[in-house]
């Protein structure tokens, strides 16, 4: 193969792989991790622990679940709009209060204290509270 030939294939593979989606998760080990979750969170939808239940919470606008009473910080991150999508679920569950911050443009807390730092335990809490 020629060295031209080698540079398009170098390049094409970089934006191939550049352009592919996220790690792809895996639900079952997610419920698995999500007993770590569980002490706050319920996946039941109208159970409220000390987290608010994460049913319907992939794709939920900030803020919506009845009877919960939200921190201050994530308040402050909403009066800025936004939605649980993966993105930001990905982003918050690595450090909630950091993600908070940089969505309501000042330092802000989140009440939740818990981090995942593997991307792929993060991915699959994501895939099981998409079935939730």
């Amino acid at each position: 193969m020629t060295y031209p030939r080698k540079l398009a294939f170098a390049v094409t593979s970089l934006v191939i792989l550049a352009t592919a989606p996220a790690i792809a998760g895996d639900a079952a080990n997610g419920e698995k991790l999500f007993k770590r979750c569980a002490a706050c969170h319920s996946t039941d939808a109208g159970v409220n622990k000390v987290g608010p239940s994460l049913a319907g919470s992939v794709g939920r606008e900030c803020g919506t679940v009845d009877g919960y009473k939200y921190g201050s910080g994530y308040q402050a991150a909403c009066e800025k709009g936004f939605v649980a999508d993966e993105a930001f679920l990905t982003d918050y569950l690595k450090d909630p209060s950091a993600k908070l911050s940089e969505i309501a443009g000042s330092k802000q807390r989140s009440k939740m204290a818990f981090k995942l730092k593997k991307e792929d335990e993060i991915a699959d809490v994501i895939e099981f509270l998409k079935t939730k």
